[in-house]
């Protein structure tokens, strides 16, 4: 068999099982003596519980709840932090909350137990919105702060705001928000728990293993290596398996510990639509200073809805203020960031991590800003682009050369946006817009080198090879992509090449698979380990490990968020052209040409997939996926009325990809897998603002918005 070679053409490991239905899913699993789950959930957004009023459960049937954890545990998921409880007792924080299991060996009486089930509450006024949450409408969620304010940071380069404003000419200000966000994964959320061994042992559609050993030991107060994480093919996850799995698992390991038989819980997509973590919803205010028609400085502030629990909602939190000026040197700049916590399901991790908040914000605020003044959005922003050697928001630098001007080049030509812009005078009916992003690859700061670590191992067997690493596939094509990396590296075939589903047990922790890093990191790993055991190929069989290495001279300091929070970028720009119907308010895409300089590409076919499923999911989060919480309650519940685009909604995409190696990835290969999503929503609302000659200033913008909008007009 010939050896694997980066620039070759492959098919993805995984796709004819999956193509052919083969692929075995957590739902299609039975394990011997299969005992079932459903999760009770508190039905008010805030209260107290006052008493739970069970129905006689039959002979094998559980109700199962915090007064099954043993006196030993804590009922805490530890995530970031250790808030998050596995079963609400006395009180309740959101809809949704976790009260208790009912557990059986039927499904059809577990649900009538369930039903079956009274919660006594005392409710109590909910704080649900970004604003109601700032007031503490209700009266604080952390009476010890006097506030609802769960995390905060702030970032600030060049001179006092107060001394730019004052010698400005004038201050632009904007209040810009974005929506929650369903991640819509093509499989939902399940687990199954089971004991072998003295072990306890999850099977579990889930993107990071060790997190989820990690999060739950504490509640049996055990070592983390009595669990067991089997991750099990997984269809789909976009962050919406990075915590959440902990909160099955969590609840799923006090129900093993009692019963000792393997019991599965599997959601259904309207539990899943409803009772699952979001894209976190964010309010930006902007102000941003101009002099003689050039920026000298912009102010920030920007508050994201943690909902009422932290989850990761810090470390988003800090990702979306460090990337709150785009891809833009803004000489004077204060940014500051306020993570709100509110009694509705917390928010966590979604593609791009808090960076397409703030970059569609900011994005769209230029645009506004350069519409005022009277001078086209593209010209404008190029005027403040980013190069090499710049300053960060967190007074780091640029460390790489900026393509960002040829990439502008390639997408204007092919889409001829200066022609267009001519062409299409506002409002009438035609719009050509346009955004540009980055999005920094791998954890923020120290998170690499002082908190994960990554190992990766290979062991050789004869002429085979295996990768034993806690990185998960969950249908971004990793599998293909790290095989590849170790097969070229060792000059052998892909074939060859064995990576499977990751045990816990048995691999080594390669950090989560989340933050643009599998390939960037991991694979820089895998490669690393590949070329020492080239070196020693002919010693027989072995193993070799390698642990992560932080490039040197590039500072972090984490407790004030100074110094070089990336080591790399991505970059991206995408125009979108649009025709609108003014009668019916429908939104036609025309077109769709982007660019993203990705340092090296190892697969263009997994990268071209990704750009596409990027940027259509990009458009969908600015034009139809509204996802409302009323009073605490999620209002759209299912596939019937949270709309998602498919791939008739907009039409066939051109797609550059910029080389720029990147020094410390495999090959020259930086992170991808979200900057993708990054700026689409912003190039489309550009382009139906240009074609009605209106201003949006919220996402997402379906015909009812367009149609309020044209009234202001």
């Amino acid at each position: 068999m010939p050896a694997t070679k980066i620039g070759d053409k492959v098919i993805r490991v995984d796709a004819i099982e999956k193509a052919r239905g083969e692929a075995i899913y957590v739902c299609d699993m039975t394990l011997p003596d299969m005992q079932y789950a459903y999760m009770v959930r508190s039905t008010v957004p805030r209260g107290t519980i006052d008493a739970i009023h069970l129905p006689e459960m039959p002979e094998g049937y559980y109700f199962i709840s915090a007064k099954d954890i043993p006196a030993q545990g804590k009922n805490e998921l530890w995530m970031i932090l250790k808030d998050w409880r596995c079963f609400a007792e006395d009180y309740v924080l959101y809809v949704g909350e976790t009260i208790g299991l009912v557990v059986g060996p039927d499904r059809a009486v577990l649900k009538d137990l369930r039903d079956q089930i009274k919660i006594d509450y005392t409710e109590q006024t909910p704080a649900v919105t970004i604003d109601e949450g700032i007031s503490s409408v209700g009266g604080p969620m952390f009476p010890e702060k006097g506030s609802n304010v769960m995390c905060e940071l702030f970032c600030q380069k060049g001179r006092p705001m107060e001394e730019v404003f004052a010698e400005a000419d004038e201050i632009f200000e904007e209040t810009l928000t974005t929506p929650y966000q369903e991640h819509v994964h093509l499989e939902t959320n399940s687990a199954i728990a089971d004991y072998e061994d003295g072990k306890f042992v999850f099977y579990a559609s889930a993107q990071c293993p060790f997190y989820i050993r990690k999060s739950i030991a504490g509640l049996l107060d055990i070592p983390y290596d009595d669990i067991i994480i089997r991750q099990c093919t997984t269809g789909g996850a976009f962050g919406g398996k990075e915590h959440f799995p902990d909160v099955l698992c969590g609840a799923l390991l006090i129900a093993e510990n009692k019963i000792r038989k393997p019991i599965k819980m599997v959601f259904d997509r309207e539990e899943d639509t409803q009772f699952s973590v979001k894209r976190h919803p964010s309010k930006c205010i902007y102000k941003t200073a101009v002099k003689n028609g050039e920026i000298i400085g912009t102010e920030g502030h920007i508050y994201y809805n943690c909902g009422a629990y932290l989850s990761s909602s810090f470390v988003v939190l800090q990702r979306g203020v460090f990337h709150a000026n785009g891809v833009y040197t803004i000489p004077n700049t204060y940014l500051k960031g306020e993570g709100i916590g509110t009694n509705t399901f917390p928010t966590c991790a979604f593609r791009g991590f808090g960076a397409p908040q703030t970059l569609f914000c900011f994005e769209t605020h230029l645009t506004h800003l350069a519409h005022h003044l009277g001078v086209d959005p593209l010209a404008f922003k190029m005027r403040y682009l980013a190069k090499k050697g710049d300053e960060t928001t967190t007074n780091g630098h640029i460390i790489e050369d900026v393509k960002l001007p040829e990439m502008i080049d390639v997408i204007t030509k092919e889409s001829d946006y200066w022609n267009k812009i001519k062409e299409y005078k506002p409002g009438c009916g035609r719009g050509i817009g346009v955004a540009l992003y980055n999005h920094g690859g791998a954890f923020t700061g120290n998170g690499e080198q002082a908190i994960i670590k990554g190992h990766a191992r290979l062991t050789k067997t004869g002429d085979k090879v295996e990768i034993f690493v806690g990185s998960t596939e969950m249908g971004q094509g990793f599998r293909t992509t790290l095989r590849k990396i170790c097969a070229a590296t060792l000059g052998i075939s892909m074939d060859n090449i064995e990576y499977k589903n990751p045990d816990t047990s048995k691999v080594v922790d390669s950090g989560p698979t989340a933050a643009s890093r599998s390939t960037m990191v991991v694979g820089r790993l895998v490669e690393r380990a590949a070329l020492e055991m080239k070196e020693r190929w002919n010693e027989g069989d072995f193993s070799t490990e390698v642990e992560y290495e932080h490039p040197e001279g590039y500072p972090w300091d984490q407790a004030t968020f100074r110094g070089d929070a990336y080591l790399g970028y991505g970059w991206g720009a995408v125009i979108v052209e649009v025709e609108v119907d003014k009668l019916t308010n429908e939104v036609k895409t025309l077109g769709v040409w982007s660019s993203h300089e990705i340092g090296k590409a190892i697969d263009e076919l997994i990268v071209h997939g990704q750009v596409n499923g990027g940027i259509l999911q990009s458009l969908g989060y600015g034009s139809m996926e509204k996802l409302e919480n009323k009073k605490g309650y999620f209002k759209q519940k299912s596939m019937s009325d949270y709309v998602i685009p498919t791939s008739m909604d907009f039409p066939k995409q051109f797609c550059h990809i910029q080389e720029n190696p990147y020094p410390w990835g495999p090959y020259g290969a930086k992170g991808m897998g979200e900057l993708v999503f990054n700026g689409a929503s912003a190039a489309y609302v550009d382009a139906v603002e240009r074609a009605l000659n209106c201003k949006f200033t919220s996402i997402p913008i379906p015909a009812e918005d367009i149609e309020e909008a044209l009234k202001n007009v």
